[in-house]
């Protein structure tokens, strides 16, 4: 070990005990806190404000953020921080922190998230279990399904129009229909 301490080292030219002796002094003690390591990505905020990160969900505030923008996360082993890529007004970037889900599937949410966001009665945004009603109470027929709610939404089906056979159009271009006429020499 002397020998190799007194040789000049090939890459940075100096004495290698010297340079040892010099590193050992710039080295400070272990910090009390020990270093947190974390995972940073970016991901889009969801309609509902739900952000999907390792195949789970987690919520940040509705009034906080607008859909499809974007959130940072911070993932530590145990803990889920979701930030803004801008601060508020008062410097601000965290939205949220969430326990990180143990497995795939996961939706971890707080309920506060949700305030603000639309009840679902409006056309904002729907369950999907009620047809959607047309606009104008008039266009309903005696037939009122799902298909005629969708039909009857839009003004164009109140437009009358005229109702002639096809063999008119087929006049009209100087075509016939595609039928074969029996001819005497083929008689089918």
């Amino acid at each position: 070990m002397p020998i190799r301490r007194a040789k000049v080292h090939g890459t940075h030219g100096e004495v290698i005990g010297h340079r040892a002796v010099r590193d050992h002094v710039a080295l400070r003690p272990l910090p009390q806190i020990p270093y947190a390591v974390t995972q940073r990505h970016l991901r889009h905020v969801g309609k509902d404000c739900l952000v999907a990160f390792d195949a789970n969900l987690y919520s940040v505030p509705a009034r906080k953020v607008r859909p499809r923008q974007l959130a940072e996360i911070r993932a530590t082993k145990s803990q889920i921080m979701l930030h803004s890529t801008v601060p508020d007004q008062y410097g601000e970037t965290l939205l949220a922190s969430h326990p990180r889900a143990v497995g795939r599937g996961a939706r971890i949410v707080d309920g506060k998230h949700w305030d603000g966001l639309p009840r679902g009665d409006n056309r904002r945004v729907t369950t999907g279990d009620v047809p959607p009603q047309p606009r104008h109470r008039d266009a309903l027929g005696a037939e009122t399904g799902p298909l005629m709610a969708l039909l009857n939404r839009a003004a164009a089906t109140r437009v009358e129009v005229g109702r002639r056979p096809l063999s008119v159009y087929d006049e009209l271009t100087g075509t016939r229909p595609f039928t074969i006429k029996p001819t005497p020499e083929d008689p089918r």
